[in-house]
């Protein structure tokens, strides 16, 4: 029974962490119909960045100043990266989101060293907790709240102001939102925005359980947050949060049995068959391409 509770809130946990990765992928997604490959990258950036800040300042000034660093560091990567590809082939947006994942990831190598670095311990977070006779840390059973409090958040943002009302249209018709007026570089440029503050406060949650961080820290779990975006169904925000604690909760299991090594198999599994049931996804919607 003990296992079980264990198993749950790690599940529960990760999947929520997931999942504040997997909403930046999939509002980039909906709006620019483009897989930032980056994501993970910014998202091992925030780690290492909260390392160094840690530090040198008071946790109290490090926490905001990581979160404003990423954002910042996001907004810089759709300037640079994206926006000057902005009507060039997909193909080559991609290339260019790739390029960018390498760069983080070699920059962050020729910072470090190559050599991990200790996460530090966040007040609370890192403290252990009991819970039905389980011990486990403040940050298991801190993460699905926070995680339904910024979809909440995020979600009124989106329905119920004038920023959400461009993005809703961006999204729905890039072309014809342009030509009604709407900015289509600062609504793009409040998505990547958005999906790196999220990925900064996942990167908070995650390597608080996760301590040890390298360069390539960001691509597992950004790899696995994809999956949980393209398994809820990629440009929907409630299927991305769902995906990831699907994927989360059966991960923990998978790896807490005698076939622990599958678990990534597993995971890459679950995707092809509810692709082959469902190919949108979950929550996806259906679309036709315009001739």
């Amino acid at each position: 029974m003990q296992y079980g509770i264990s198993v749950l809130l790690s599940g529960i946990s990760l999947g929520g962490q997931y999942a504040l990765i997997a909403i930046g992928y999939t509002m980039v997604y909906g709006i620019l119909r483009l897989i930032n490959f980056a994501h993970g990258d910014v998202f091992m950036v925030a780690g290492l960045m909260m390392v160094y800040l840690s530090a040198a300042l008071p946790l109290g000034a490090a926490l905001p100043l990581v979160l404003l660093l990423t954002v910042l560091l996001g907004f810089a990567i759709e300037r640079a990266a994206y926006k000057p590809l902005r009507s060039a082939p997909r193909m080559s947006v991609m290339i260019s989101a790739i390029g960018v994942s390498y760069l983080l990831q070699n920059l962050a190598t020729y910072v470090t060293g190559g050599l991990p670095q200790m996460y530090p311990e966040l007040p609370l977070l890192s403290q252990n907790v009991s819970i039905a006779g389980v011990t486990t840390k403040w940050v298991t059973v801190v993460t699905p709240f926070l995680v339904i409090i910024l979809v909440l958040a995020l979600t009124q943002l989106i329905n119920h102001t004038k920023v959400g009302m461009a993005m809703r249209a961006v999204a729905k018709d890039f072309e014809t939102s342009q030509l009604m007026g709407i900015k289509i570089n600062s609504v793009i440029s409040i998505t990547f925005v958005i999906g790196s503050a999220l990925a900064a406060v996942g990167s908070m949650l995650y390597f608080t359980n996760y301590q040890s961080i390298v360069p390539l820290s960001g691509a597992l779990p950004g790899l696995r947050a994809f999956v949980a975006a393209v398994f809820g169904g990629i440009g929907s925000i409630p299927g991305a949060v769902v995906g990831a604690f699907i994927i989360g909760i059966s991960e923990t299991i998978i790896k807490g049995s005698n076939w622990s090594v599958f678990s990534d198999a597993f995971t890459f599994a679950l995707l092809i068959i509810i692709l082959v049931v469902k190919p949108t996804g979950l929550f996806g919607e259906k679309a036709t391409d315009k001739v």
